[in-house]
């Protein structure tokens, strides 16, 4: 640590006095040299350490703790944990080199010597990264800025001592980077004018810890001008106080952001509630078509959404939409569709006429959404099907008479581009085991390790290979297919939702 500023230049684990050339001044008398026995001294040496092992375990293990903390809870709201983790680990370590035991059972190698001079250097650059995640606008710029001179220094200054210079030479510069970034820090914690640039303004336990570190630092330095010895623990009680309120306020954004998680988690949950809500609970039951329905959505609430149109046992509508974007602004235009479809059902029967609606009402009401959509009517009595899409991918018909698949496309343009948008109708004659698929792209569009598209010709080829099996087996099938494809460490990149209609 560092006089200049109230962190003092401490050499962590140096049993002799050095001057700074690195030559040994003097050596430190034991107590057997008074006439001691080593029980009696090995007692003395113990008691008057034991405040120093105590101080320096807790901080050791403090610090160790909460980077064990933030590595399990990693984002940038836990950053300042990390830090200041680091730092506490530091302090530890350096008050726990500074015992008498522990210098006489610790061996005086080169690498302890190479820990000692980065202790030195890097604990100044460890406490600028913790106030850096607690400032914003042109304060953290600065802070960047003497981040960079200060890992410039312990460069420097590190290097000097591996090719045979003093570990202290490059100290003054690291000591004046302290003393100009003490009295910035002071401002902002003390300044209301100047708090606005902190995370957390006019926090009482921070501006009480910085402000005795700086009375610790005044203290300390002013011990040679007024001719008195500063006491011996003050230094170490100082920067203990400022990493203690600095702690404080890392675990209070900790758990505000723990808390602020929890709550966005619970209104999720309801979210997606509320969307389940909104689907169908079930297929319908006709007596000539066996439907099955997937939907997979890629958060806890999706854009996808699908309905069912029944008027009788032999008229159907389906409709599937995928509005554009996830999470819960997509699930709100979904809903707002939803509510929208009630005033187009009366014109079931016109796929035209519903599309059309359903995209009046989301230009009006949702300025800038946009959705794809499919819509088919399906009678029974006739066997015919009337099919239209508003920039969805294209209804997959497997003709079992054929053997082959078709791509049925009837598309006019997506929901929310032109208010007064017109959508083609396709019609479209029904034979017994006929199949037909409605999905959304996030069927087609998943990617696997290569960036490669599941595609069209994948989705025809599994319709082909399981042509025999019953709807519900398909859609299980393709899902399959889908996971497969996708490797595992790779999260879903779209909603999926895919509706399957057997002509029996």
């Amino acid at each position: 640590m560092w006089r200049c500023d109230g962190l003092r230049s401490r050499t962590l684990f140096v049993q002799a006095d050095f001057i700074p050339d690195g030559t040994r001044l003097q050596t430190k008398r034991s107590p057997l040299s008074d006439g001691m026995n080593t029980a009696d001294a090995a007692l003395e040496t113990l008691r008057g350490n034991v405040i120093g092992i105590v101080l320096g375990t807790v901080f050791l293990s403090v610090g160790a703790t909460a980077c064990a903390i933030a590595a399990f809870r990693w984002r940038r709201g836990v950053r300042i944990l990390t830090w200041w983790g680091i730092a506490s680990g530091m302090f530890g370590l350096q008050t726990l080199g500074q015992t008498r035991v522990i210098l006489t059972v610790l061996p005086q190698s080169p690498a302890v010597r190479y820990l000692n001079t980065a202790v030195m250097y890097l604990l100044l650059i460890v406490l600028l990264f913790a106030w850096r995640e607690l400032t914003v606008g042109k304060l953290r710029l600065l802070l960047q800025l003497e981040i960079f001179i200060g890992l410039a220094i312990a460069l420097v200054g590190m290097g000097t001592f591996i090719f045979g210079g003093a570990s202290g030479k490059w100290m003054f510069y690291n000591h004046l980077l302290a003393v100009l970034a003490m009295p910035i820090l002071l401002a902002v914690v003390l300044v209301p004018k100047f708090s606005r640039f902190l995370v957390i303004p006019h926090h009482r336990v921070l501006a009480a810890g910085t402000l005795i570190f700086a009375l610790e630092v005044l203290y300390t330095n002013l011990g040679t001008l007024l001719q008195y010895r500063p006491l011996a623990f003050v230094g170490s009680a100082g920067f203990a106080i400022l990493l203690f309120s600095l702690g404080y306020v890392a675990l209070e954004i900790v758990f505000t952001n723990e808390r602020r998680l929890l709550s966005i988690e619970t209104e999720l949950e309801m979210a997606r509630q509320i969307q389940s809500s909104i689907l169908p609970a079930s297929v319908p039951q006709l007596e000539k078509l066996c439907i099955s329905a997937s939907y997979y959505p890629m958060t806890a609430v999706a854009g996808d959404f699908y309905q069912f149109v029944q008027s009788d046992k032999n008229h159907l509508g389906i409709l599937v939409v995928d509005v554009s974007g996830h999470g819960i602004p997509a699930a709100l235009i979904s809903s707002m569709i939803k509510v929208a479809m009630q005033s187009v059902a009366v014109h079931a029967d016109d796929p035209a006429q519903v599309l059309g609606g359903l995209n009046r009402i989301l230009s009006s009401e949702a300025h800038g959404q946009f959705a794809s959509a499919a819509y088919v009517w399906i009678d029974c009595e006739s066997l015919k099907m009337l099919y239209s899409a508003a920039g969805h991918p294209p209804l997959l018909c497997w003709r079992n008479t054929k053997r082959e698949v078709q791509r049925i496309e009837s598309n006019g343009l997506l929901f929310g581009v032109e208010a007064d948008s017109e959508y083609p109708v396709c019609s479209v004659p029904l034979e017994p085991s006929d199949r037909f698929l409605l999905y959304t792209d996030g069927v087609t569009e998943t990617e696997n390790g290569e960036g490669e598209a599941f595609g069209d010709r994948q989705l025809e080829r599994v319709v082909r290979n399981n042509r025999l099996h019953p709807a519900s087996e398909l859609s299980r099938q393709v899902i399959s297919e889908l996971q497969t494809w996708r490797p595992a460490a790779m999260k879903q990149q779209d909603d999926i939702t895919l509706i399957i209609v057997d002509v029996l």
